[in-house]
Formats: C-alpha cells, structure tokens, sequence
C-alpha cells in the first residue's frame, strides 16, 4: 500500500485496513458467485484450518468440516455460522461444569429454605459435633478398657510357652490364646472407628464453615 497523501484540500486520504480487508472479500466473493453462475448469490463459507489459514468456498471440506465456520452472503455479510464440533473431553468437562452448578443451585436453595439466620447454622453446628464429640469420648474410653485388658493378658501370657522365659513352663491355654487374638481385633476396629469420627467431626466443620459463608454471601451479610 503506498504511503498517505494529501488531498488538493490538504487533508490526509488514508484508506482503512479494514475498508480494504472488506472490499478483498467482497471481490473474492464476487468470483465465487461469477464461478458458481448463481443468480441469487452462492451460500459461500470462511473457515479457518489447522495451520491458521483462512478460506473461503461453497462448502467445508470433509477435513475441516468440525471447525468453526461463518456463512457470508455475496457482499461479504456474515448470516450465519457454527462452533467448532466439541470433542468428547470437552463435552464431558461441560457436563461436569454443568453438574456441579446444578449441585451448588440446590445447595443454595436448601440454605435459604432451612435457615433463617446464621445462628441458626450455628446451633446445629454445635449440636451435631457435640454428638460426635461424645460418641469420641465414648470411644476412646472403650480403647483404654481394651488396652488395659491387652495388658493384663499378655502379663499372663508370659507364664506359657511361647513367651515364657522357663524353657519348661506350660503351653498357653486355648482360651487365653482366643483372648490375645479377640481383644487384639477389638482394638483394632474401636481404633479405625475413632478415627473415622474424628475425620466425621473435621469434615462436618469445614461443611459448616462453608455453609456459613455461603449463607452470608447469599443474605448479603457482611
């Protein structure tokens, strides 16, 4: 393009990119509709490749056909045009998007319909780890009854073979054996079961702390 000049009134005669850029499509479109011999204007595409390439023809290539598209009309309008086709990971990752703004939806609608205030959450919060706190203590005072059992059946263990230090001394009795084994499993399971209460107990905290935020975000409560 040569460089600007002045008008015989001295003003600039600057031609826009975008004046030009127009008038190129409308003569490329202009040879399509003289190639293609319709009398009312071809339905022409524009679309974009895999390179970066732009093109224009009366129909997309079976190569490109899932890619974004424009349709133009002979002066170069755009009347109509598709999205690129989704691939299924972009499908499944609008799906889930979708999902998670349905569960937020309905968490929301529940707040609003189950409390009136914050100190509403804030009395069942405390309820609710309360009950946990006390099924924690219950259970931690059972591990130390079990324990103390262990204890004393390992001290009597050690009278028998294979623990006692008397190469003569008695084979354990079955009975103490099925203790050993009873108790060591008690102990065992009242473990995983406190720990699972005192993740219960972290993990309903943070839900109340989220409910709470969520409340005020929602009333508007600074």
């Amino acid at each position: 393009m040569n460089a600007p000049h002045n008008d015989p009134q001295g003003g600039p005669a600057v031609i826009r990119l975008a004046t030009i850029r127009h008038r190129w499509i409308a003569v490329v479109l202009g040879c399509l509709a003289a190639t293609l011999g319709h009398a009312a204007g071809p339905q022409v595409y524009r679309w974009v490749d895999s390179h970066g390439v732009v093109h224009f023809g009366d129909h997309i290539p079976e190569r490109d056909a899932g890619r974004a598209q424009q349709m133009l009309n002979a002066e170069g309008v755009v009347v109509g045009q598709e999205s690129a086709a989704q691939t299924p990971a972009e499908i499944a990752a609008a799906q889930q998007r979708e999902r998670a703004a349905e569960a937020q939806r309905v968490r929301d609608r529940n707040l609003l319909n189950t409390y009136s205030t914050v100190g509403d959450i804030e009395r069942l919060r405390d309820q609710r780890l309360g009950m946990l706190a006390d099924q924690i203590r219950v259970t931690s005072q059972y591990l130390d009854t079990l324990n103390a059992k262990l204890a004393r059946l390992r001290t009597e263990a050690e009278r028998f073979r294979p623990y006692a230090s008397n190469p003569k001394a008695p084979p354990m009795p079955d009975q103490l054996a099925d203790d050993l084994v009873r108790v060591t499993g008690d102990i065992h399971a009242q473990q995983q079961n406190l720990d699972e209460k005192h993740r219960e107990a972290a993990t309903m905290s943070t839900q109340f702390a989220d409910d709470i935020a969520r409340f005020k975000q929602l009333k508007g409560i600074h």
